[in-house]
Formats: C-alpha cells, structure tokens, sequence
C-alpha cells in the first residue's frame, strides 16, 4: 500500500470514528476492496480475505454441551405382593427335593356310661401331603468393553446386571406363590388343591338382574351396596366353610386386583364407600390387591386366565397359620467367573409355592 493510499484509509478511519462512532483500532490501516482490487486498479495478495474454505459452521458438536445425569431413571414393574399378603418363610434348604407335612384328625364316638361298660373310642386319620421344591437360576454375564462402555455413561454396568438378575428371580418366586409351579405338587394361593369351589358375584341392576362384574371397561358399573354385598357374600362363605371357627371379629384379609380395590373407593349418595362400610362392620378385615388377582391381558400377562378373582383369607384359625408363601432360599450368589474378556456370576433360589395349611379358611369369588 502506497503512502497515499495509507493516508486515504486513516482519513476514511477517521470519518467513521468521528461521524459513526465506529472505531477499528490502531491495528487496521486500510480496507480491501471486491476482487482484491486497490482503489488504484492494482490487484495484491490477501491471504486475509474473510470468505471461507470450510463449510460454515453452527457451533460447537452439541455432545460437548449435552449432560449426563447422575439419577438413573429405573423402569418399574408390578411390586411382588405375595409375600405381603400370604406373609413369608423359608421351609427346609435349598438341597431338600420333597417336605411332608404330617396332617392328624380326631375322630371318636361316644357311648352310654355303665360300670362295666367298655363302648366308646378315640380315634385320630393320618395324612402325609407333600409339595416339592423347584430350583430355579439366572446368569448375569458382562463383558469389559460393555463394562467401559456403559461407564462412559456414568452407568455401573456389572452391578445393573446383578441387580437385574436378583430382580427376576424375585419377581419369579412371587408368581410361584400366586400360581406355583406346573408340573409338580408345587401349587400357589390361586390354584391350591383342597380350595372350596369359588362363588359368583350377586346380581346387577347395570346386568339386568344377573350375576355381573363391578366394571364394564373402565367404568364402575356396580353400586356401593352391590360391591359391598359381594365382599359381604365372600366373607360368609369363609364362616359357613369354617363351621363356625371363623366369624366376623376374625383377623381376615380380603384381596382383588389393583383395578377392583381402586373401584370400592366409589361413593354412594350418601358419601359412603365400600372401604368405610367394612371398617364398621369387620374391624379386624384389611384391604390387598396383586395383579395377578387381575384378568389376564397385555397389560397384566401374569393376570387370570379365567378372570378377575377376589379371595377372603382369613389369616388364623385358632392359632394354626391358614397359609404362607414359602422359599427354600431366597438367593444363592455364585462366584464371579472370569474369562478371557467378560465375566459371569450365577444367582438362584427355591421356592414350595403358597403352602395352604387350611384351605375352608379360604374362599373365593370368581368374574368381579
């Protein structure tokens, strides 16, 4: 640039600074023009020129400024209810393949009394039902470029698969005390030989007079009294099959699925639910729900087959337990093995099933 050139573009700096109040700084002494050309026609370099080579850019990759939370979102499934219901215990180990539960009933008559009378007798049955333990695993396996990988997640992939391992053999040993295990004398709280047929629910106004469920779809299509009277029902059948060892101060637990417990909170005109109606009349009864006691669906795939099912279970029956869900063992860790590149440690546990010590303390309503 010329020295008159250089003058031309500090005079044009200077306008621009006093007329605009748009200062470049001492750093810039000229302007270049379109096609590198002088305001003298004279082309020159300009390595400098702002146009670009690159495709423009819209900023920084948006991994650079993308967080990982530390909470991890755990998905949830339906909670293992069994044991909160039937109450649980473990029965034998883990080695024992059969348990026989020695059952005795009295019998005898009586007879007249006379001094040189011998008549009457006392007499007790034996019985030796058994159940049979079913053994069941899983293998958590993990491999150290998964391992490495997941951490770059902030996500501790070994204990995940532990963690999911111990999570599906206890969701299994749950169905077991709900369903127990086909194929052998291994029964649950739904389908335990000695159970007293179930009964049908009472008519509906909403069914025309007829025996029908409390809800159509999703709607509650039962009134308050009709739901109570069902429940009602079901508990007299529990003191009718009891003959008498059951009645209505007995500690009792009454259970249906999560939809028919949520339907019994519906009001009359009164304010009143089937929940407060209860309280007033069987103090010593509570409220459960498993899905399981649910229809069978895609939604509910461990659900009935044959329906929604509520059972009246009237926990003891002069200080004899009516039923328990019972485990062999609860969980048997095995070592962690190490191969070339991965690991892999097996998890398993045992389970008899629902064992039903009294099953007339039982009873059972069948298309709720």
């Amino acid at each position: 640039m010329t020295l008159i050139d250089q003058k031309l573009a500090r005079a044009a700096l200077d306008m621009y600074a006093a007329d605009h109040g748009i200062n470049f700084g001492p750093q810039v002494v000229g302007f270049t023009e379109d096609k590198c050309l002088t305001s003298r026609g004279t082309q020159f370099a300009a390595d400098a020129q702002p146009q670009l080579v690159t495709t423009p850019s819209s900023g920084i990759p948006n991994f650079l400024t993308t967080h990982i939370s530390p909470k991890h979102i755990k998905i949830l499934t339906a909670k293992n209810a069994g044991a909160e219901i039937l109450g649980e215990e473990r029965t034998g180990s883990f080695i024992d393949t059969n348990w026989i539960f020695p059952v005795v009933e009295h019998d005898g008559q009586v007879a007249a009394y006379g001094d040189h009378s011998n008549d009457g007798n006392a007499g007790a049955n034996m019985n030796f039902p058994q159940r049979q333990n079913f053994i069941f695993q899983i293998i958590a396996r993990w491999g150290q470029v998964a391992l490495e990988r997941a951490g770059l997640a902030k996500i501790g992939w070994a204990e995940e698969m532990r963690g999911a391992s111990i999570d599906v053999l206890q969701k299994f040993l749950n169905l077991s005390y709900f369903y127990g295990i086909q194929g052998l004398q291994n029964y649950g709280i739904l389908n335990s030989p000695g159970l007293f047929p179930a009964i049908a629910p009472s008519p509906k106004a909403f069914n025309s007079g007829t025996s029908g469920p409390w809800m159509t779809g999703n709607a509650i299509t039962a009134t308050t009294l009709e739901m109570y009277g069902d429940i009602h029902a079901l508990i007299t059948q529990v003191i009718v099959q009891s003959n008498g060892n059951v009645d209505i101060d007995s500690p009792m637990r009454i259970v249906m699925s999560p939809s028919r417990l949520s339907a019994i909170q519906q009001p009359n005109e009164f304010g009143l639910n089937v929940r407060a109606l209860l309280k007033d009349n069987f103090k010593n009864s509570s409220l459960h729900s498993a899905v399981q006691y649910g229809a069978a669906s895609l939604q509910n795939p461990q659900g009935s087959q044959v329906g929604e099912i509520m059972q009246v279970i009237a926990t003891e029956v002069m200080a004899q337990q009516t039923v328990v869900a019972s485990f062999s063992e609860k969980l048997r860790a095995g070592p962690v093995i190490m191969g070339l590149s991965d690991f892999e440690q097996k998890m398993s546990s045992g389970t008899w099933g629902a064992l039903v010590y009294q099953p007339f303390a039982i009873s059972t309503m069948l298309g709720l």
